[in-house]
């Protein structure tokens, strides 16, 4: 049977991964090449090995052990479950293969639809937006709403003209809260889209910093302060948190942190928690 899902403004499971609800869409419809985070190569359309008949994931608690590190920090921000069961009733792919391909190709287009849910959800709960909540949550019920469309429909919709709209209010959000900082302390090699790989930011007062689309690829920000700060599209594969604070942070999702390093003494916003592979760290 299909299972509803209804969204909320104080509940945020409708928009973050269910894999219980899911057809291990994410296992199947996505490719990926060998590399540090995947262990071997897969097409797209194709079946993970690692995907059981129950459509759950047989190494799911030993990803990174096994060499499946892209897996670990990958979200689908509720997007299986709602074409598992919304899009397609619950009719999965393994019983009606003449479904399968058209699966295949909705579950990323709704994907970017329910990151941006979770965004505009996010920014419906900050305080310093409130001036502009009215138009977020129009936002919010024009995207969700999309969501509910055909698979037909949403194949052919345009996702993103639907983004630079969505992307238009988050901005604004962000500006809002960065302004909270009033930081003027910040390096001038920090702003949006900057190449930050490896840079040497530990202890650094960042309060306020822009840092969307940033490449923080494996980036020393140990002890920093990095509250009111924007890390929405920032990649932080290898980024070292450990120590610092992330409180009031915005747009950070649980991939983001997955992918990163840090300990138990970083300090997360409360929607986000320590990964497994922190708590070994110092």
């Amino acid at each position: 049977m299909p299972v509803e899902f209804t969204l909320h403004d104080n509940r945020q499971h409708e928009i973050s991964a269910d894999c219980q609800h899911c057809f291990g869409l994410c296992c199947v419809a996505l490719p990926y090449a060998k590399s540090a985070d995947f262990a071997f190569d897969k097409d797209g359309g194709t079946p993970c090995r690692n995907l059981e008949s129950n459509y759950q994931c047989a190494i799911h608690e030993a990803l990174r052990e096994k060499g499946f590190r892209g897996c670990s920090a990958y979200e689908c921000f509720g997007a299986g479950q709602k074409v598992s069961q919304i899009t397609y009733e619950g009719k999965d792919w393994r019983n009606n293969p003449e479904s399968a391909k058209e699966m295949f190709d909705v579950f990323p287009i709704m994907q970017q639809l329910h990151e941006m849910l979770w965004y505009l959800h996010e920014a419906l709960s900050i305080e310093a937006a409130k001036p502009i909540h009215r138009e977020l949550r129009a936002c919010f019920e024009k995207t969700d709403k999309l969501t509910r469309l055909s698979a037909e429909n949403l194949l052919n919709l345009h996702v993103s003209e639907h983004r630079a709209e969505v992307n238009e209010w988050l901005l604004k959000t962000s500006e809002l809260v960065r302004a909270q900082a009033r930081n003027q302390k910040l390096p001038k090699k920090i702003s949006r889209g900057s190449a930050l790989i490896g840079a040497k930011l530990k202890g650094l007062d960042l309060r306020g910093a822009n840092f969307r689309g940033a490449l923080l690829i494996a980036a020393d920000l140990r002890h920093s302060d990095l509250r009111m700060t924007d890390f929405i599209g920032a990649d932080l594969r290898d980024a070292d948190l450990s120590g610092a604070d992330l409180t009031g942070s915005i747009f950070l999702t649980q991939a983001q942190v997955n992918a990163a390093k840090g300990n138990p003494r970083t300090k997360l916003p409360p929607t986000l928690k320590i990964p497994a592979h922190w708590n070994n760290s110092q």
